[in-house]
């Protein structure tokens, strides 16, 4: 029933078209935030007009939403921006198609906010510890949410060995 409402909001949306309309790289909008899906994806309607947007916020990797620590991850973003106007800056696509955007709010990059808080980790590929590196010690550091817990997996290794989380 819960994945039904799903597509029939996705559909109400929009959703079906939003590649049509997605955002190019290098595109900085204003926009409204309307769902978070987890703790680094939502969907934005631009102020200006336009269809829904699917964004996964650029720099981070929070938890999967059935992982220890998924829920709270995408509670703390709902409670952050969720019918907020935010400012959304779009590097690139990733291969689902979401625009890859650091996403701020007043003055606040959302992903720095939630690494700062040990609910995302800064996104790692090759040798590089990611953008928000520093963030991150400091949560491990202080204690603080998934990333300063020892048993903690990255959400990649997550995916790896139990596949996508599914929707009941």
């Amino acid at each position: 029933m819960r994945r039904l409402v799903l597509y029939l909001w996705l559909f109400t949306c929009g959703a079906a078209g939003a590649q049509a309309s997605a955002p190019s790289e290098g595109d900085v909008y204003a926009a409204r935030v309307s769902r978070v899906f987890d703790g680094d994806t939502l969907w934005v309607k631009p102020v200006s007009g336009g269809r829904y947007r699917k964004l996964r916020l650029d720099g981070i990797d929070a938890p999967e939403i059935c992982q220890a620590g998924g829920e709270l991850a995408r509670d703390a973003l709902a409670s952050r921006v969720l019918n907020q106007v935010v400012q959304v800056r779009v590097r690139s696509h990733d291969d689902y198609g979401r625009g890859l955007a650091r996403i701020s709010h007043g003055d606040e990059d959302v992903g720095g906010w939630l690494v700062s808080r040990g609910l995302a980790w800064s996104y790692r590929w090759g040798r590089s510890p990611g953008p928000y590196a520093r963030q991150e010690e400091a949560s491990r550091k202080a204690g603080l949410g998934v990333v300063a817990d020892a048993a903690s997996e990255l959400p990649r290794d997550f995916r790896r060995r139990h596949g996508p989380c599914h929707l009941p």
